[in-house]
């Protein structure tokens, strides 16, 4: 008996590996996969930094716009002429709707402006940030019964606020 089992054991070869399963596994779950994937888009802003003194000399009557953000408010300017508006914050943050109306004016009064500067206090957070910069670049407009994005100011250079004069002059004594 002994012999038969010796027979039989030297007899066996390793037996091949059955992989069809696994590949019926691969062939279902790699299309599932990519139909299901999410495919991200990643958008990059082109920001520029406010431009350096010495181009000023040309431009110094020119239109610069300026969007200063403030923790209770924004300030909306020329760099040249003064504050055109302020426009306070009211209860649920800054009131975006009231400053893409702004920059829509200011747009119809110059077409041909393309850039802006968004000066930002220090502790101003990023989703201001961004909302603030959306309502310069891009405003809500009906046109046709559709609602479409117009261009407004495209290319905006980031730089600091300078000191709140108001509450400067408010906190000094008599």
């Amino acid at each position: 008996m002994r012999r038969r089992l010796r027979r039989r054991a030297g007899q066996h070869e390793p037996a091949d590996i059955n992989i069809t399963a696994f590949m019926n596994l691969m062939v279902i779950l790699v299309p599932f996969l990519l139909i299901t994937a999410v495919f991200s888009r990643i958008t990059i802003l082109e920001l520029n930094l406010p431009a350096a003194s010495a181009g000023q000399a040309d431009s110094e009557h020119a239109f610069q716009l300026e969007i200063i953000v403030r923790a209770d408010m924004i300030e909306v300017g020329d760099r040249n002429g003064g504050l055109i508006r302020r426009i306070p914050a009211n209860e649920a943050g800054q009131d975006y709707r009231q400053l893409s109306e702004l920059l829509q004016q200011v747009k119809a009064r110059f077409p041909e402006k393309l850039d802006a500067m968004l000066l930002l206090e220090a502790d101003i957070s990023y989703d201001t940030v961004v909302q603030a910069m959306d309502s310069i670049r891009v405003a809500p407009v009906v046109q046709a019964g559709t609602l479409q994005l117009a261009e407004l100011f495209p290319e905006i250079a980031i730089g600091d606020a300078p000191a709140d004069n108001s509450k400067v002059a408010s906190n000094k004594g008599p």
